[in-house]
């Protein structure tokens, strides 16, 4: 499957190392995954929005991190997913917290 990965950025320190865990994850598991946290920097939060719903649409299920439901913009792209009858997962993956 195409799997596209949701969780907070805003205000997360540790994004990208949360985000490519789980991204290494699912491409174990032989997905192909669409990862939003190594999107480049400079862009107005509505744009950085309207890629991810791009990138939502071509996929076949978003993948929620655990700390989704702290995140503004994950509970929009639960919403758009849901709207678009995408499968929803959840990711186990632990985070090694400093």
């Amino acid at each position: 499957m195409k799997i596209y990965i949701a969780g907070k950025i805003t205000g997360n320190e540790n994004y990208k190392k949360e985000f490519k865990e789980a991204e290494d994850e699912l491409i174990m598991q032989g997905h192909t995954v669409l990862n939003p946290s190594f999107m480049p920097m400079g862009f107005e939060e509505t744009e950085y929005h309207h890629v991810n719903r791009a990138m939502i649409d071509i996929c076949d299920a978003i993948c929620f991190l655990p700390n989704w439901t702290d995140s503004k913009g994950a509970h929009m792209e639960m919403g758009y997913a849901l709207g678009k009858r995408k499968l929803i997962m959840h990711s186990a993956t632990k985070y090694n917290k400093k």
